[in-house]
């Protein structure tokens, strides 16, 4: 099917629905590619959507740059110190109105131009949840870190002993929620952490989770990726306490 019908189809389908799309950017730091993200968000196959940029405390520019945004389809919200990643994206879900939520970092490792994947098992109404798997599929993706992979994999096959479920990639930023789902969970990891406590909270429920292969457009530190080492082992003891001690 041509892709510009598929997504034409798509946006009909939505708009049938009364459908609003809440995409929520938290930014740190990410001055050089702050831009470049709002503009594939803009210019990206879904319409009918809410961009919110949460700034947790930049003090690259990015912050200065979002002041002065003008535009009627962002939601800009500033942190007055650094909270975390976590910390930002839960201020995001707080102020988002849409239907669905999803989640985008602001650099430009993962393609807006993916929205539809990734939401349409919700609009049709056979998904809650859907994660984005940087592992699934025949999308393109660089060829970066080998141990990060290793790390993935672990993290990922830990959460999955524990949560039961199947994931291939539990680290994902791409992550999209029915808004009713992500609101009546309480975030409490302000850093990297979000990305396991979300999991382990989302399994105990009785949802419908979803997984779409994505492309993946990774950094490497000396172009801005911040997680380390150190958010690994975060990580590990995310996934115990919400899995085992709660």
């Amino acid at each position: 099917m041509d892709k510009n019908l598929k997504y034409n189809n798509f946006e009909k389908n939505i708009e049938s629905k009364d459908f609003l799309l809440s995409v929520i950017v938290p930014c740190f730091n990410e001055i050089n590619t702050i831009g470049k993200v709002i503009d594939k968000i803009k210019n990206s196959p879904i319409k009918e959507k809410e961009i919110i940029i949460v700034d947790d405390f930049s003090i690259d520019g990015s912050r200065e740059y979002l002041e002065n945004l003008i535009d009627n389809q962002i939601i800009t919200k500033f942190h007055n110190r650094n909270m975390g990643k976590g910390a930002a994206i839960s201020t995001g879900i707080k102020t988002a109105s849409g239907r669905i939520i999803i989640i985008q970092d602001a650099d430009l490792e993962y393609d807006p131009d993916e929205y539809p994947n990734m939401i349409n098992p919700i609009v049709e109404n056979k998904a809650d949840i859907v994660y984005g798997s940087r592992f699934k599929g025949g999308q393109p993706h660089r060829v970066v870190y080998f141990w990060h992979r290793i790390g993935n994999g672990f993290l990922t096959l830990l959460s999955n002993i524990f949560t039961d479920l199947n994931l291939s990639d539990m680290e994902t930023c791409y992550k999209a929620f029915k808004s009713e789902v992500i609101k009546n969970i309480r975030i409490e990891e302000k850093r990297f952490g979000f990305e396991p406590e979300i999991t382990a909270k989302i399994s105990k429920k009785n949802y419908r989770i979803f997984e779409v292969g994505i492309s993946y457009y990774g950094r490497t530190y000396q172009e801005g990726k911040k997680i380390g080492w150190k958010d690994g082992f975060q990580a590990i003891f995310c996934i115990l306490k919400y899995n085992l001690f709660r």
